[in-house]
């Protein structure tokens, strides 16, 4: 017994493990293309790149890890089927919840998985996410000085850069103002820096000069600086603290909000994705059985069991819509948040029922086994 318990074991846990692959790969890839405008149009290194998006994945794993379980259960039974395997185990004497064994064991192995990552390591990863986007959006020696590129800090500047060196010095450098009708301003020099002072970002030329032209007089004033500085940090209303969103909190901070205003006005989306951290790991289990139901219940059928796994595949896909349903019921009305726990456990307990119950034998089969045997 424990031979053949491993063995499907083995199966499981391989095609599991490379839908998995499959499936993150294919949602991470159309994921990050949503961000690859911070290389393309900021600047941003590959490298960065990289990790910046690369602390998507446990969010994704959160959502694929139950699919991938049904799929590498639906495909490892359906084969075992196919291949006559199925037939020689039950008539060996393995009953329903002896062959299910396996994928129950997969499944709760997948649903402590999600557990881990859904209770830490998506906090912990999608808040270094998020921050690291903040950073990347409002630090302006990442973001706004683009060599090559005119960069528009505000209604009326304008900054350009030529070059750009390794340790943060700016070559090159002009900066435009218009701001007041009649008289614009244009300084340039030759080389300068970015730096971050108390008050805000700075950029700090040396070696230049300062245009201004006053075009109601026609005159033209010249200033030739050493050392020039221009406060950029009044050009844009850049945020000095953010909201941290539901996914971005742990367990304890979404069942207890702050009493800050932004936190009490979502209070109720706050509790509801606490409660679903409680439950989305449930559905891998959920899942698995619903699958087993649709393909051990039936008898066997050598033209294949592609209605049984349509069947499996429909009810699964409901049962996600539902789950996702009852998650955002339960963030606008508090009450229906043990509708989320029904949704998930339900499903499951029929699918058990199903499995455990005895078979029912047809009448024309038993004739025909009579009929055998004479």
């Amino acid at each position: 017994m424990r031979s053949i318990t491993r063995y499907i074991f083995n199966q499981l846990w391989l095609a599991t493990f490379f839908v998995t692959l499959g499936l993150t790969f294919a949602v991470w890839l159309t994921q990050s293309l949503r961000f690859f405008g911070y290389i393309v149009n900021r600047g941003l290194p590959a490298t960065t790149f990289f990790a910046f998006v690369g602390l998507l994945l446990p969010s994704f794993l959160g959502i694929v890890l139950p699919i991938a379980t049904f799929c590498a259960v639906l495909f490892v039974y359906n084969k075992l089927m196919m291949d006559s395997e199925m037939v020689v185990l039950r008539a060996a004497g393995l009953s329903h919840a002896q062959l299910a064994r396996p994928a129950i064991v997969l499944a709760l192995a997948t649903t402590l998985v999600v557990y881990a990552i859904l209770l830490y390591f998506q906090p912990v990863s999608y808040r270094a996410f998020k921050d690291l986007q903040f950073h990347i959006r409002n630090d302006y020696s990442a973001v706004l000085l683009q060599e090559g590129v005119f960069n528009d800090l505000g209604d009326g500047i304008t900054v350009y850069v030529r070059e750009r060196t390794g340790d943060g010095e700016l070559r090159g450098i002009l900066v435009h103002d218009s701001r007041k009708a009649g008289r614009p301003v244009t300084m340039m020099a030759e080389r300068g820096a970015l730096v971050r002072a108390e008050t805000g970002p700075r950029v700090v030329m040396a070696n230049g000069n300062r245009q201004e032209v006053d075009r109601d007089r026609g005159q033209l004033s010249l200033l030739y600086f050493d050392r020039y500085t221009v406060d950029v940090s009044t050009f844009t209303d850049t945020p000095q603290t953010r909201w941290r969103e539901p996914k971005e909190r742990f367990l304890a901070e979404l069942m207890s909000p702050g009493t800050t205003g932004v936190d009490l006005r979502n209070r109720g989306e706050l509790i509801a994705e606490g409660h679903q951290r409680l439950v989305a790991p449930l559905y891998a289990l959920t899942f698995v059985l619903v699958g087993l139901a649709a393909l051990l219940s039936g008898e066997f059928n050598r033209r294949g069991q592609i209605y049984r796994i349509l069947t499996a595949v429909l009810c699964t896909a409901v049962l996600e819509g539902v789950g996702l349903a009852m998650h955002d019921l339960a963030g606008r009305s508090p009450q229906t948040i043990p509708l989320m726990y029904l949704a998930a456990v339900l499903p499951a307990c029929g699918s058990v029922f199903v499995l455990l119950r005895r078979p029912r034998r047809r009448l024309a089969t038993r004739r025909t086994l009579v009929a055998a045997r004479r």
